[in-house]
């Protein structure tokens, strides 16, 4: 049980469970049972603080800390309601409006001639009635070639009101980009083109926002100017600015296999940097309390000063938010616990936004310092160094282990991967990205520009010493899949090891070992379940075929896809990679191929005992005699075939119909199966095929 001196971490520990339930359950049924409940709760809190001595209430303590538990763990499931855009009574995505009139919310994305942005509804346009509503939206504009407009961060526009639901995942282990989208409060969105838009006079957006992303722009521009390498340039505007630049996929892939990929994403480390220079150089205020305040005054505004040169970046905002809480709080208390101090910062946080809590970058920043506080001494505790040099090494290498221990099981549920060299990468990138900090900063400066030639050098000597390092063998883990209950066993024994060996409990790390112990057992089952399947998935595509015929932990992938096309990357792949298959041959459907357990040939395919009559444009106008029976008719490639052209004498059990088909035709074939008494599959804005076989 937490010591009496938590108390934000009693505080913070049933406000996330309320939070995370209650996401759960958008209702306004729980929206006005959770604020009768709150209020009933905090009335009952306060009559017994009030009767607390007459009474004699701290008697029954144990009485009282249920009722502050059950109290925020309903603060939290209401706050998480209230600040859920569909519960509100004029969310926009409720009605049906001609136009919207709305506000550009972040900085527009151009990528070719779309532009992507984030949006706040203000009001809709209803019968010549302008109605005054609430909500985001996700707009994608197609510019006109010829005059494009531009666009920026709190511009208003009045668009056509054609939005629609964000789509779920339909592929197994694809990106669930609605609800990663939904932890954003965003559920609709839009694709228009630009003739379909009214840009208004007016400016609505946060003027300090404003500035902040007007500042940044300016800097990106200094950069463009001093840097010439393209490269050095796109990470110079990550690093140091938090500018969504294009990185290459090689430089991406190197940061990501070493481990270092938080270098490239300003955040709480970049913070911390400057936190450490500051606090270092402002050392000799620290004599008396009057100028330690001062010096806490200076800190935070240079920090924030940081903050605004990034474009106020949600991850830079986090984290000097955590650092301005930290340092605040050592400062004016005399007795400062850092568990206390850390959970105040994330309880500050999820009030504003109790969404955070779906945040991968807020989750594994809060973890990683977690990790610092708690697992750091004791990892550098471990080993005694006498010289200076060496201790400091020891510390760096005891920070490090401690962030990525704490961090691992988050790490492989999310990216499953994990970097082999990250001890090595983190030590070598240490150094580099100080110095890159420190002159990254000191270029935008006029008097020290001349210094921009070592700055990129800097860069491109660390880019190169790290894809170095990504092309050692077995550099890092990859492919690694894991389910929730599996993350959470892994956690769980993660957590009881570590707090067993740090008090030297046997009964913690015997129990750690029983719960790494289910962890193996389940890692087994899936091991052995993909060793022994044999499956067919028909994917979703958008304009393409695909089909993985499955058997243990080989594939053969029938597509018109290349292995370097992204749409095989974003919907076929994580499916092949989840299912722990590491042998794939692509086939095309018009090309005859016998392989093992794989017949293709003249329009019929057989996977084991499944029969399949391939009916594409090679049957355009043609009428198929003779008999069989296949399990599926697989329609493809927008053919002209009519399923009237089938003998009465070939039977099959349903129709598959793929993304090829134009809509008209797969309209037509839906119609025809409909009337026919036929069972049919779309493989359009459906969920994908999956075909279980039998043994």
């Amino acid at each position: 049980m937490f010591k009496a001196e938590y108390v934000f971490v009693r505080i913070l520990f049933p406000f996330l469970i309320g939070i995370g339930i209650f996401y759960f359950f958008p209702s306004k049924v729980c929206l006005q049972f959770l604020s009768i409940v709150v209020l009933l709760n905090f009335s009952c809190i306060l009559s017994l603080n009030i009767i607390y001595k007459k009474l004699n209430i701290y008697r029954y303590k144990g009485t009282i800390g249920i009722l502050l538990f059950i109290f925020f763990l309903n603060l939290g499931g209401l706050l998480c309601l209230l600040n859920n855009q569909t519960l509100k009574n004029n969310y926009f995505g409720s009605g049906n409006y001609t136009s919207l009139k709305i506000w550009v919310k972040d900085e527009p994305q151009q990528n070719g001639n779309i532009i992507r942005f984030k949006a706040k509804v203000i009001s809709g346009y209803q019968k010549n009635k302008q109605l005054r509503l609430s909500g985001q939206l996700l707009v994608a504009l197609r510019l006109d070639s010829l005059k494009p407009i531009q666009l920026r961060y709190g511009d208003e526009i009045i668009i056509s009101a054609k939005y629609a639901e964000i789509e779920p995942p339909y592929n197994p282990a694809e990106f669930d980009f609605k609800a990663w989208l939904s932890h954003q409060n965003i559920y609709h969105q839009t694709f228009i083109d630009q003739e379909h838009l009214i840009k208004t006079k007016y400016n609505i957006g946060n003027p300090i926002i404003m500035q902040a992303l007007s500042l940044r722009e300016k800097q990106v521009e200094k950069y463009r100017k001093l840097i010439k390498s393209n490269e050095a340039f796109a990470v110079a505007s990550t690093l140091i600015l938090g500018y969504r630049a294009d990185l290459s996929k090689e430089t991406l892939s190197a940061y990501t296999k070493t481990g270092t990929i938080h270098a490239l994403s300003v955040s709480g480390a970049h913070v911390a940097i400057i936190y450490v220079v500051l606090d270092f150089l402002l050392m000799f205020l620290n004599r008396k309390r009057s100028l330690k305040i001062i010096k806490l005054i200076l800190i935070c505004t240079l920090i924030w000063g940081y903050a605004l040169l990034t474009g106020l970046s949600p991850s830079v905002v986090r984290s000097a938010i955590m650092i301005s809480i930290l340092i605040t709080a050592k400062v004016l208390s005399k007795n400062t616990n850092s568990y206390n101090i850390l959970a105040f910062s994330a309880f500050c946080q999820l009030l504003y936004d109790p969404f955070l809590i779906w945040d991968v970058g807020f989750q594994l920043s809060y973890l990683a310092v977690f990790g610092l506080i708690y697992l750091q001494p004791k990892i550098y505790n471990l080993v005694y160094m006498k010289h200076k040099w060496t201790d400091r090494l020891w510390s760096f290498i005891a920070m490090s282990l401690a962030a990525q221990i704490v961090t691992f099981p988050l790490s492989i549920y999310y990216f499953h991967q994990f970097p082999l060299y990250f001890l090595f990468g983190n030590l070598f990138i240490t150094i580099p990205l100080v110095l890159m900090m420190y002159l990254g900063i000191a270029v935008l400066v006029p008097w020290f520009s001349f210094l921009a030639p070592v700055f990129e050098w800097l860069i491109n000597f660390t880019n190169s010493v790290l894809k170095w390092i990504a092309d050692l063998p077995y550099a890092t883990f990859s492919s690694i899949w894991i389910n929730l209950p599996e993350f959470i066993l892994l956690s769980l024994a993660l957590g009881l090891f570590i707090y067993g060996l740090a008090n030297f409990n046997k009964h913690f790390i015997f129990s750690s070992l029983l719960t790494f112990a289910c962890y193996q057992v389940l890692i087994a089952y899936d091991d052995l379940t993909a060793f022994h399947q044999q499956k067919i998935i028909f994917f979703t595509l958008r304009k393409n075929y695909a089909a993985a015929f499955i058997t243990g932990k080989e594939s053969i992938l029938v597509t018109d896809l290349k292995i370097t096309d992204k749409n095989y990357d974003f919907f076929v792949k994580p499916a092949l990679t989840q299912l722990q298959i590491n042998n794939i041959c692509f086939v095309n459907l018009k090309k005859d191929t016998v392989l093992k357990n794989f017949i293709l040939k003249n329009n019929q395919l057989v996977f084991h005992h499944y029969k399949i009559l391939v009916a594409d444009e090679r049957l355009n106008y043609k009428k198929l005699s003779g008999s069989g029976t296949f399990s599926s008719l697989w329609i493809s490639g927008n053919t002209r075939f009519k399923l009237e052209g089938l003998a009465p004498e070939i039977k099959y059990k349903n129709l598959i119909i793929d993304a090829t088909n134009k809509d008209y035709k797969i309209d037509m074939l839906k119609k025809t199966a409909k009337n026919n008494h036929l069972d049919f599959y779309i493989l359009k804005k459906n969920k994908a095929y999956l075909v279980q076989l039998t043994q």
